[in-house]
């Protein structure tokens, strides 16, 4: 699973999972032991287990990147590497 970013702790990756179409373009979100599904269109957590503060800083990130992600996710449907995206500061 391609990683997209890291900050604060949190690693932001994406994939596509082969002969299962994604119906939404989403990432994943890691810190330590807890992971957080996000949609990018709509910047929720659909899935996951993230502190208010990671989903705090996962969210606001989306925000900055949200038309960058977009485009990374197209990238991935279309089987390209998707590329990198600066962290949050």
């Amino acid at each position: 699973m391609p990683e997209i970013s890291r900050f604060f702790g949190i690693i932001i990756r994406m994939y596509v999972e082969l002969g299962a179409p994604h119906h939404h373009p989403h990432l994943h979100a890691y810190y330590q032991n807890a992971v957080g599904i996000y949609r990018i269109d709509q910047i929720n957590m659909i899935e996951g287990t993230l502190s208010r503060r990671e989903q705090r800083l996962v969210e606001a990130w989306i925000v900055l990147h949200q038309n960058e992600l977009l485009e990374n996710w197209e990238r991935l449907q279309s089987s390209e590497m998707p590329f990198k995206i600066a962290p949050l500061k």
